[in-house]
């Protein structure tokens, strides 16, 4: 080399060799990550990929190829920022311009992908592909739409059937995911939000709304401490998650209260536990599985109140929040019992034997078709208006004032309806006191059994029962006007009110 012009020559051809060389190479590397692409070894097309790039960071295709291998591994931010890179590089390059919109698309955002795809026609008009693709884009952005107006509507099955329609395009977005486990946390849907909402922390263990929406589950689920955790970790990682500030806050609250109330009902404090249960059950109507225990335990304190219908509206509220609920079945059940309801006291406990077959179970279920069986029964006790525990003494009494006040014979004057109705009850008593005042007929009458079927003499006469009851050998009549009959005209009005009684003053 004798000038410096010759010393240019040099290093330009130097340089020239090099960078001759270096193309060479990266294109091996390209062609090698080609092979590996087409067998499907895409971690290793991959790495060819990277080592292209390493010596021509210049190159679009080579963003492209790399773009489209991540891809295929699912890594599509990456492949998004690859596909970016190669448009920068060559605004004319289709390919790079199709796969960024296929990125933005798989990601959900729509608008984006549109933007990418009208590129493409751009390059490239009559391309059928991304017509599609356009097409895809613009279902996405209606079923988007959608969701947000039946969310505001409460409609979240209609929530998730738009976010399941919108996936199919836009598999990657995590956003749609979240919203869609949401609503199924809402639905009550509590495994399948877990799952989508874990397959979404697999990926992105810093992703605060399906932190969040972990935490709904368990909140629903009335597991309030793990989701309070839950709700604090997604507020580290999106301290402005609203969504999680609320949902902390109720749970906090709901926790608080229902103790409060659970504290009360032991202290025996039972005013005090209704409302406080009553004030629990307006902190968040989403919550049905901690609403429906309240309901319950509300019923719990409302039967111990003596509020017995109010009680059964609040274990059907239970029930009606979670149909599994055997407590509340128990508990309904055994208010209708108190309340005399026995067809509707059977069928919640048949409700409850079926699904947990317990000896317990089984002696309420034939207790309660015992009491319906013996409702159905003309009750002697009413007959005669004394209570089931009624003494020896207290039956005769209440046998004599109703057969005096019955009688035929006090009703001679009456017209023939009346004398039919009288003459009814009159038989009525006596078939009432013949029952309760034998020890073995109210034993069994009492047990439920039917006395015509236990072979049991039911034969009599009311008449023979009032003669036998009075005394006298002749019975006794109201007709005439002997010293007698005054005198029991007399007992029957100082016996019977003024207003119970027929005869005329």
């Amino acid at each position: 080399i004798q000038t410096t012009s010759d010393v240019f020559t040099f290093y330009m051809a130097l340089l020239s060799f090099l960078f001759v060389s270096i193309r060479r190479e990266a294109e091996g590397f390209k062609e090698q990550g080609n092979v590996y692409y087409v067998k499907k070894d895409y971690a290793e097309a991959f790495n060819f990929y990277t080592k292209a790039i390493d010596l021509c960071p210049k190159n679009a295709s080579y963003y492209g190829n790399r773009a489209a291998t991540l891809m295929m591994l699912s890594r599509y931010r990456e492949a998004l920022e690859d596909s970016q890179q190669a448009v920068r590089l060559d605004d004319t390059f289709m390919k790079g311009h199709m796969r960024e919109g296929k990125c933005h698309l798989l990601l959900g955002n729509a608008m984006a992908a549109s933007r990418c795809f009208q590129k493409v026609l751009e390059l490239e008009p009559d391309n059928s592909q991304v017509q599609q693709e356009l097409k895809n884009a613009e279902s996405i952005l209606e079923f988007e739409r959608l969701a947000e107006i039946s969310f505001e509507k409460r409609d979240f099955r209609m929530v998730v059937f738009c976010m399941d329609r919108a996936l199919e395009p836009a598999s990657a977005c995590h956003r749609f995911k979240v919203l869609k486990a949401e609503c199924l946390a809402l639905l009550g849907r509590y495994p399948e939000a877990q799952s989508v909402a874990s397959d979404i922390l697999r990926m992105d263990s810093t992703n605060g709304d399906a932190l969040y929406v972990r935490g709904l589950c368990l909140y629903y689920e009335d597991c309030i401490d793990k989701a309070v955790q839950f709700f604090i970790q997604a507020l580290r990682m999106a301290p402005d998650h609203e969504k999680a500030r609320l949902a902390c806050r109720n749970a906090k609250a709901l926790k608080a209260k229902k103790e409060e109330g659970n504290k009360a009902f032991k202290e025996g404090s039972f005013e005090e536990a209704y409302v406080l249960y009553s004030e629990a059950l307006t902190i968040d109507p989403n919550n049905i599985k901690t609403n429906a225990k309240l309901y319950c335990n509300r019923a719990t304190v409302g039967s111990k109140l003596n509020k017995l219908e109010q009680a059964i509206e609040d274990c059907t509220k239970a029930i009606k929040l979670d149909e599994t609920y055997i407590k509340a079945y128990l508990r309904r059940a055994q208010c209708y019992m108190d309340t005399e309801q026995y067809e509707e006291a059977v069928r919640d406990y048949e409700k409850v034997y079926q699904t947990e077959k317990t000896k317990e179970h089984k002696n309420l279920l034939k207790n309660a078709q015992l009491e319906l069986k013996k409702s159905k029964r003309k009750d002697y006790y009413k007959v005669l208006g004394v209570d089931k525990n009624a003494t020896e003494d207290e039956i005769k009494k209440a046998y004599r004032k109703r057969a005096l006040m019955h009688h035929p014979d006090r009703h001679s004057g009456a017209s023939s309806e009346v004398q039919k109705e009288e003459e009814k009850k009159f038989k009525e008593v006596g078939e009432a006191f013949t029952v309760l005042s034998d020890p073995k007929k109210k034993s069994r009458y009492d047990s439920g059994h039917d006395l015509e079927d236990d072979d049991m003499n039911m034969d009599f006469d009311a008449n023979n029962i009032f003669k036998a009851f009075f005394g006298g050998p002749g019975g006794f009549s109201f007709e005439g006007n002997s010293c007698k009959a005054n005198l029991y005209l007399l007992l029957i009005h100082l016996l019977i009110p003024c207003s119970d009684c027929t005869v005329n003053h």
